[in-house]
């Protein structure tokens, strides 16, 4: 199974040095009324706030912090901002949404009943693994399911930000879905079999730690999910350290030299390295998990928290390929201690 997983503008760029405060006002568009409880965050990061009965907000963050500012409330059209580096204060205007889903459409019989699709999409967006399976999407009422049977495709759209309790890891991650796509080689609904070809999705995401009683225990899952994790290679990448790493590369089943697959190059007046692979890679991690890296384009970016662009640059498959939702971390992870 190939699978492309990406999330929207998702940029690092910057060294960790000194903490600076974001303070902006939200409010309507058209009535000019302060808006409370909107959602401010950095996108898939552990940093966010709401507004207060003002309209008001405050948020802190370090120049290690690069993602796009997120600025979202039900029923109103999202804010990307990702300029705000060069501000002090930001004044936003939220419209509202419009809806225009069909309904129609949305309750058509189209081949696979709602309790087949929603397992689909459990699966493929929260994952299989122990930590997947521990994930609870809290309102699944929202989501929008439709399957096309003549392009094998299932596409979910959602009416609110999905609220997901993370068990195992101990995260709550609020998720405003941009898009999901399965496409399947075959469907076989005699023998309830799903045969998944390639898996797509985007969102913005914000992290909260839960209440955590066993605080020590749940630091070694989440150090455990990050070893071997799309986000701990591309960070050895930029480090050049994939060997200290416990990393191994092979091509065509033949164990290889990275410095002669693997091609980094430092880049003037930016964070970022510019990486090539000489084709199809395998890697392992520690001898146990495996994947497949199959580029997409003649090269990449990465930086040195794990981020790389354009995301549509490579093709996972095996354990990199079969992470979801569950089994990651926010991208602030590990960054005070790194």
């Amino acid at each position: 199974m190939t699978s492309r997983i990406t999330f929207v503008l998702l940029l690092f760029s910057c060294l960790i040095t000194h903490a600076q405060t974001l303070k902006g006002k939200v409010i309507d568009v058209t009535t000019k009324e302060p808006l409370e409880m909107v959602s401010v965050y950095f996108n898939n990061t552990t940093i966010g706030t709401t507004t207060n009965a003002k309209g008001e907000f405050s948020i802190d963050y370090n120049d290690g912090v690069q993602s796009p500012l997120i600025i979202s409330y039900l029923g109103y059209e999202k804010v990307v901002i990702s300029d705000y580096r060069s501000l002090s204060l930001l004044n936003v205007e939220l419209k509202e949404a419009s809806n225009q889903l069909d309904e129609v459409v949305i309750n058509a019989d189209d081949g696979l009943t709602r309790t087949q699709k929603l397992k689909i999409f459990r699966n493929q967006f929260l994952g299989t693994s122990k930590y997947g399976k521990t994930c609870k999407i809290l309102n699944e009422d929202d989501l929008i399911l439709r399957y096309d049977k003549r392009g094998k495709q299932l596409t979910v759209s959602a009416k609110a930000p999905l609220e997901i309790k993370n068990k195992s890891l101990n995260y709550h991650i609020t998720y405003e879905l941009v898009d999901f796509e399965v496409v399947f080689n075959y469907i076989d609904l005699f023998r309830n079999d799903f045969n998944v070809y390639s898996t797509y999705y985007s969102g913005s995401s914000l992290y909260k730690d839960e209440n955590i009683n066993n605080k020590e225990s749940i630091l070694k899952q989440r150090e455990k999910v990050y070893r071997g994790s799309i986000q701990h290679f591309m960070r050895s990448i930029f480090r050049g350290d994939l060997k200290k790493e416990k990393y191994k590369i092979f091509k065509r089943g033949f164990g290889v030299k990275t410095p002669e697959h693997i091609f980094v190059k430092d880049l003037d007046s930016t964070n970022f390295k510019e990486v090539k692979l000489s084709g199809k890679l395998t890697v392992t991690h520690r001898g146990k998990s495996q994947s497949d890296l199959i580029p997409k384009t003649d090269k990449f970016y990465v930086d040195e928290f794990g981020n790389f662009v354009p995301v549509q640059s490579l093709f996972f498959n095996g354990a990199m390929g079969n992470q979801r939702i569950g089994d990651t971390l926010p991208l602030d992870y590990g960054l005070s201690d790194e």
